[in-house]
């Protein structure tokens, strides 16, 4: 009888031990987990010269201001050699730095400042595409049989017309074109001027690697992979089903060698650093994302994925219920292995508080406070765009000679073409172009909102003169100001970063109820995605009637019971349980 009790007792030990295992590989630290990223849109984010572009040392001017923040990195968008057909995602040398932006010195520099401050830098890796001025696209079109043809995809003119392909920027959304120095088409996912690299060939494959290892070694702490899910291609060449492109990712994304590629680039280069690396786009299902990122695949390291981001892409507005089971489905499938990225706004949507909150005067801040509020309490890593700090809005132009984006620019040239409205168009693009989030950052109220003392490269938002660092620094309610406060309670809370999320009232068309727990600390976070002010009962389960509330985007206190809680239009509240 002894013997058996021992042998339950060693065997429940073995269990708890296990179990505990099992925990800690779930949550294993790591500083990518913990850290919040704020995205770096150079080209609008300071201008040190009087050029109306933001450059490196513009960027080396406000550190401090981003040390501030209290963020950790710094994800920045590229800043390679480049003539920006697509601003900067056309790559014309991968270890040089734009003119308009300054020198490799700049870069060196602004790196140091970064780490000097603790912040440490992510780099964009657009390896898709180059640019068409790169010099293996000059050397791969000079001749069929040059050394460098192989590092993209041709189609011979002699096999006719090529397969069909889509395009993402083309104005006929044609992939192929033709190139009459060696009577071939080349192929292009974006646009003309972005060619796709044929990472068929181990040659360019090397090449790349050794680019990575370039700025690695320079002391950059991570790589955000750009369209990587589109890099291996089917070079089969079937033709796909009519209509294809509307379920683009299913037909170009996670082609058939995209894992061996990624294993080989974890082996030859992302193993040997401690960094983060991104997978922009993570397929168009949970399977996908994790044979991306789960620790035992060798590849990569965190999902970035689009579904979230496709929700709200209608003027006419989104159902709340779809964001929310779009967060829980993600985070119940990473609950035990894999990370996500945690966005609402990047260089390629449009300003969060636009499209997710209100940007009427009367709940602009309000609705930005709360979506801020969203992002730095779900778990994952939270990625934050520049500007929505302070509640920059979409600045909804009304002439398409404003628009400096070649998304808007050619479907706008497409749309015409085919006699499609174009009043129509506009006000879509007023709503979801791009432009709405490169506008210039908001510094202060002088000229240009402080970013350019020359012509800027494209407007400034007008309400720059109540939006703007300046004027929020002073107000101690501002969204600038509630922001900081939000990432040092999450930087000061691990139940925010590796907490169990269990959402309440999922079907709920306007509030947004869910709780963070990690041993025996818990919080519960309420958001109201609406306008209006009403009571917003509890579930039973929960209790605050003695909890303290941690974060309110309103001046005054919440009324509450533990029955409900009278919520304000777009309040947002964290509370702590115990």
């Amino acid at each position: 009888m002894r013997n058996s009790i021992g042998l339950v007792f060693i065997f429940l030990i073995c269990f708890v031990l296990r179990g505990n295992s099992q925990q800690a590989q779930n949550n294993q630290p790591a500083w990518w987990k913990e850290a919040v990223v704020y995205q770096l849109y150079p080209r609008s984010f300071k201008d040190s010269d009087g050029d109306g572009i933001g450059d490196i040392k513009g960027i080396i001017s406000k550190l401090d201001y981003i040390k501030s923040l209290g963020i950790d990195a710094v994800w920045l968008n590229p800043i390679f050699s480049s003539p920006n057909d697509d601003n900067g995602y056309d790559i014309s040398d991968y270890r040089n730095i734009m003119k308009e932006f300054g020198t490799m010195k700049d870069f060196d520099e602004l790196l140091a400042g970064l780490h000097q401050r603790k912040i440490k830098l992510i780099l964009d890796m657009v390896l898709n595409h180059s640019s068409d001025e790169h010099e293996w696209f000059k050397q791969a079109k000079s001749s069929r049989t040059n050394p460098y043809r192989n590092y993209y995809h041709w189609w011979p003119e002699e096999k006719g017309k090529p397969t069909p392909r889509y395009s993402f920027f083309d104005v006929n959304s044609d992939a192929w074109k033709y190139d009459a120095t060696t009577k071939s088409y080349y192929l292009h996912y974006f646009s003309q001027k972005q060619p796709d690299l044929n990472w068929e060939n181990e040659k360019l494959r090397n090449e790349v690697y050794d680019m990575m290892k370039f700025w690695l070694d320079k002391g950059i702490d991570g790589l955000r992979m750009d369209a990587f899910q589109y890099v291996s291609k089917d070079t089969t060449w079937k033709k796909y089903p009519e209509g294809y492109e509307k379920d683009i990712i299913k037909y170009y994304g996670m082609g058939p060698n995209l894992h061996q590629y990624l294993k080989e680039m974890n082996k030859t280069v992302i193993s040997k650093y401690n960094i983060m690396t991104v997978a922009e786009g993570a397929g168009s299902t949970l399977e996908d994302a994790h044979a991306l990122v789960d620790e035992d695949r060798q590849e990569l390291n965190m999902a970035y994925h689009f579904e979230i981001m496709d929700i709200g892409n209608d003027p006419a507005g989104y159902k709340l219920t779809d964001l929310k089971k779009a967060f829980t489905k993600w985070d119940q499938s990473f609950a035990e292995k894999g990370w996500l990225a945690i966005f609402l706004a990047n260089h390629d949507v449009p300003r969060m508080v636009s499209k997710y909150g209100n940007d009427s005067p009367q709940f602009r801040s309000y609705s930005s406070k709360l979506l801020t509020t969203l992002i730095m309490t779900m778990r994952g890593t939270p990625f934050y765009f520049n500007g929505d700090e302070l509640g920059m809005s979409n600045i909804k132009f009304n002439n398409i000679d404003d628009y400096r984006d070649i998304a808007t620019i050619n479907a706008y040239k497409s749309i015409k073409a085919k006699g499609v409205d174009v009043q129509v168009f506009m006000d879509k693009q007023k709503f979801i172009s791009r432009d709405n989030t490169r506008t210039p950052f908001q510094w202060d109220t002088s000229l240009n909102a402080g970013f350019t003392s020359g012509k800027p490269w494209i407007k400034v938002n007008p309400n720059y003169k109540t939006v703007n660092v300046v004027t929020e620094e002073k107000n101690l309610l501002s969204e600038l100001n509630y922001f900081k406060k939000l990432v040092a309670l999450r930087k000061s809370s691990p139940v925010l970063v590796y907490g169990d999320y269990k959402v309440f009232d999922i079907e709920n068309p306007d509030v947004y109820c869910y709780t963070r727990t990690h041993g025996q600390e818990k919080m519960l976070i309420v958001l109201n995605f609406s306008a209006k002010a009403f009571s917003y009962p509890l579930d039973q389960n929960i209790k605050i009637s003695a909890a303290k509330v941690l974060m309110n985007n309103y001046n005054n206190g919440p009324n509450f019971t533990d029955k409900e809680i009278n919520l304000k239009p777009w309040q947002a509240l964290v509370f702590k349980l115990n």
